[in-house]
């Protein structure tokens, strides 16, 4: 028995002992990809076997990156920024091997792309503990729901709100 299979096992006996035995700690069979494209792991790196799929945000092709180009400024910042779509093709990726929670959290920093980096700041530091109270990260949530388009990154906000909430984490209220 493997160390992960052994683990698995340990974590479902202490659950049943719990009385919470319809928890599973069995590993999800993979994802399959998506039709009509989807990436898998046969693609993967994505740059070494998927490089003309890839744009960075300004839409400048992978290929297109070199040193040469940054060091004579034909290329700025924004053009190394990774795009929304490479984000979502990493996701296939982890989805194709199981990697559920991996690909959830590339599909939400997917959505954040059209965030300002400023905003995310704030936002990562609105979200440790004891910084916001519970309306400040639903208002946040809010905002990147409606202004942003960031349905996924929002609920991942309110459930943060939630569990600070029940944990004690929360600002208090002034």
């Amino acid at each position: 028995m493997d160390q992960e299979q052994l683990i698995r096992t340990i974590m479902a006996e202490v659950m049943k002992e719990l009385g919470k035995d319809q928890v599973t700690f069995d590993k999800p069979p993979a994802s399959v990809p998506p039709a009509g494209g989807g990436i898998t792991a046969a693609q993967y790196p994505l740059s070494e076997k998927a490089g003309d799929r890839i744009r960075t945000s300004t839409g400048k092709a992978f290929a297109d990156i070199t040193l040469a180009k940054v060091k004579s400024g034909e290329l700025r910042p924004d053009d190394l920024r990774i795009a929304k779509e490479t984000l979502v093709m990493q996701a296939q990726v982890a989805d194709s091997v199981g990697r559920e929670t991996l690909a959830r959290n590339l599909r939400r920093a997917s959505e954040l792309i059209v965030v300002p980096d400023d905003k995310l700041l704030g936002i990562y530091n609105a979200l440790r503990p004891y910084r916001s109270t519970k309306q400040d990260l639903y208002d946040i949530a809010d905002d990147l729901d409606k202004n942003y388009g960031c349905v996924m990154a929002a609920q991942f906000v309110r459930e943060a709100a939630d569990v600070y909430e029940q944990r004690g984490r929360l600002k208090r209220s002034e």
